[in-house]
């Protein structure tokens, strides 16, 4: 088994661990020694069973283990990639699928990706790098995920649908075939988007319409 370290140890990184466990049980992939986080006061913590390790500056002290970022918002999880990653050239990301996924072996996926329980992912998929797919998510035919997108729990994205990179898309919202979603952007949870979205905008409502633009 591989060593593997969590970046994150707040909820999702909670649910990360779990995760680990399941892919375990079904085959023995991945030894699990702990959470990186940047928070002090957890320090030494032990977490579901799981001690914090340290901060991001404590990766150098892990060389042979392989991380996974189980940061929700895209844009913090890139500035972590994209520091650690300049502070650490020959880190290893691992890729995370829960054994429920359904997905065919016509998809791409990139390092350092999470997709979580009872997702169903079709055929001809790009999904990029440091993606956070959760629980209950579909993603049909063509569909192309950049780097950093996150789909909230149960987030439907019909097939052709173009999502940029370090885009979040809300819990329970839908995306119809053949749509884009351009960088940096963020859909509210339950919107369904029925026209191409713009980049570095905030979206909600069904259908979906732009209430404000944002810098990053």
């Amino acid at each position: 088994m591989n060593d593997l370290i969590i970046i994150g140890a707040s909820g999702f990184g909670r649910e990360v661990a779990w995760l680990v466990e399941r892919i375990n049980k079904k085959c023995k992939e991945w030894n699990l020694i702990g959470f990186i986080d940047d928070n002090i006061s957890i320090q030494e913590n032990v977490i579901n069973g799981y001690r914090v390790l340290g901060t991001t500056n404590n990766i150098k002290d892990y060389p042979e283990a392989y991380y996974v970022c189980a940061i929700g918002s895209s844009k913090v999880r890139s500035m972590i990639i994209e520091k650690v990653t300049q502070e650490n050239p020959n880190i290893r990301f691992a890729t995370l699928i829960d054994p429920t996924v359904e997905m065919s072996d016509l998809v791409e996926i990139g390092e350092g990706t999470i997709i979580c329980a009872h997702t169903i992912i079709t055929v001809n998929i790009s999904i990029g790098k440091h993606v956070i797919i959760n629980l209950d998510c579909t993603i049909g035919h063509d569909a192309v995920l950049k780097d950093f997108v996150t789909l909230y729990p149960s987030v439907n994205v019909s097939g052709a649908s173009n999502i940029g990179k370090a885009v979040e898309m809300g819990t329970g919202m839908q995306i119809i075939q053949g749509k884009s979603v351009r960088d940096y952007s963020v859909v509210g949870a339950g919107a369904v988007v029925v026209r191409d979205l713009p980049e570095k905008c905030t979206a909600v409502g069904s259908p979906a319409k732009v209430i404000k633009y944002h810098n990053l």
